[in-house]
Parts: C-alpha cells; sequence; structure tokens
C-alpha cells in the first residue's frame, strides 16, 4: 500500500521527438529529493497517448533504470484501445 503523493510524471522529450534521458533523470531525482512517495511512467501525462508499445516500454524500463530503486515507479498501462492496454500490461509487470 502506497501512502504520500503518487506523481504521474511527464516523458521529457529533445527537439528530435526522442525521450530525453537526460532530463528524465533530473526529473526522477527531483522526485526522489522532494520525498514522493511514488511515481508512475507513462500514465496519462507521460505521452501514452502518442508511444507505440516498443517505446512505452523502453520509457518505462528508462524510468526504472533510472530510479534504480530510490523510488517506486508504478507502470502506466493505459492506451487509447482496450485491447492495446490488455497485452501491454504483461509485458511491464
Amino acid at each position: 500500500m502506497f501512502t504520500g503523493s503518487i506523481v504521474a510524471i511527464v516523458t521529457p522529450m529533445d527537439e528530435k521527438g526522442n525521450v530525453c534521458r537526460a532530463s528524465l533523470k533530473k526529473l526522477i531525482d527531483y522526485h526522489v529529493a522532494s520525498g514522493t512517495s511514488a511515481i508512475v511512467s507513462v500514465g496519462t501525462t507521460g505521452e501514452s497517448a502518442t508511444l507505440n508499445h516498443d517505446e512505452h516500454a523502453d520509457v518505462v524500463m528508462m524510468t526504472l533504470e533510472l530510479a534504480d530503486g530510490r523510488i517506486p515507479v508504478i507502470a502506466g498501462t493505459g492506451a487509447n484501445a482496450t485491447a492495446e492496454a490488455i497485452s501491454l500490461t504483461p509485458a511491464l509487470q
């Protein structure tokens, strides 16, 4: 059970539309330092509607790597279609 603040983070992008790893790390570091209880990667505020499945999974995995166990990461698995959400969820458990 989580208590406290759980934040659905944005997915920072660079000028070319790629995920900006350095900015994502800064964002995660900020939430760790601020005492955020957990973060949601690729939730409704994290570009879930604009990323394909591979990109979606890559961002979640990158977030887990950068968080490095310092803060719980919840994988957002919502999608614009129910079938997409169902197929994405097992891959990100």
